[in-house]
């Protein structure tokens, strides 16, 4: 069994409230589990208004696929408007 993961810190520079963060947020976390089913969640950064942690992770039984799911996610949140990626941090294990 393979794990992948990625990490990926987020700049969201028109977010002035925690409420305006929450639903960029939302919004990403939605698109991304509804086009790859895979699990994601905020894992950082919960205080600031402009800054996000999000994790993405896939279980897979063969590594390239499980790497190849994760270029996409990266791939399309790179290409989403409303925010800038800061970091990414990917592993397979």
């Amino acid at each position: 069994m393979i794990v992948g993961t990625c990490t990926v810190v987020l700049h969201i520079p028109d977010s002035g409230s925690l409420k305006a963060k929450r639903f960029v947020l939302r919004r990403l976390k939605d698109r991304v589990r509804n086009k790859f089913n895979v699990s994601v969640a905020e894992v950082d950064d919960f205080d600031l208004w402009q800054r996000a942690t999000i994790a993405v992770a896939v279980v897979s039984r063969d590594g390239h696929f499980a790497d190849k799911v994760i270029a996409n996610v990266l791939r399309m949140i790179e290409s989403e408007r409303g925010f800038d990626v800061i970091d990414i941090e990917t592993d397979l294990r």
